[in-house]
């Protein structure tokens, strides 16, 4: 039997598609050994508002850390970014169907003090694995010595994991060389994601919430059903 290995750099509260893949594949890898960038989603998301978009994002230590990988960065806490990102969750979801059964997971994570980013958003992908029951092997990049970048950084990752297949997001499209898989006796594939659209507190629909927007308004055999269900993998 093939085995599939896919990964992704931590985010935090991720989107759907980050648990789409997750929920696509044999074994995952947390890619925290690459290089930290604010640009994206690994100290902050966004949940959906009353009026629109609210961007949550976790200050985090950067001033002559312009190289640090992302296993090593700290979250800035000297801002109380905790308690603006618990009152925004509330007062946004409170009235959702499933938010108590969150309650503690939010008080949890907004309670405790995290010193690195990686623990917090490794903490908050775990848990959610979990209740979607993904249940698979997850290792970090950060415990292997892996020298390659892009699709050589991913033929490293299956050769080094036993794995025959490699699961790639749709950006993978801009930059994976599948004639390097073929190569190295490997295939890739992508998760031709889809994005579910799903009743939301208000309207219109704004998809690329994080999961909890989808989690706080299904029961989770219906998320994990919407999840799993939006694509099929494939060359």
């Amino acid at each position: 039997m093939k085995m599939i290995l896919a990964g992704s750099q931590p985010d935090y509260l991720p989107y759907i598609g980050f648990f789409h893949k997750m929920s696509n594949c044999d074994s995952y890898m947390i890619v925290d050994h690459v290089q930290f960038s604010k640009k994206v989603f690994q100290n902050r998301n966004r949940i959906k508002g009353k009026n629109g978009i609210i961007l949550l994002t976790v200050p985090v230590l950067t001033k002559n850390k312009f190289e640090q990988p992302i296993k090593d960065v700290l979250i800035n806490n000297q801002v109380n970014w905790q308690k603006k990102h618990f009152r925004s969750i509330t007062l946004n979801y409170q009235n959702a169907t499933y938010y108590d059964d969150f309650r503690d997971f939010f008080e949890k994570i907004y309670s405790e003090k995290w010193n690195k980013l990686i623990e917090l958003n490794e903490y908050i992908i775990m848990h959610i694995a979990k209740l979607l029951e993904i249940d698979l092997p997850i290792q970090k990049s950060s415990e292997f010595n892996f020298v390659g970048k892009k699709t050589d950084l991913l033929i490293e990752m299956c050769q080094k994991t036993n794995a025959d297949i490699y699961l790639s997001g749709e950006g993978g499209r801009a930059y994976v060389d599948d004639t390097k898989f073929k190569k190295n006796n490997l295939k890739n594939y992508f998760t031709n994601f889809k994005h579910p659209i799903y009743k939301q507190l208000s309207e219109p629909f704004i998809p690329k919430m994080s999961t909890i927007d989808l989690l706080l308004n299904y029961d989770l055999k219906t998320s994990k059903k919407i999840i799993k269900g939006s694509g099929i993998i494939g060359e």
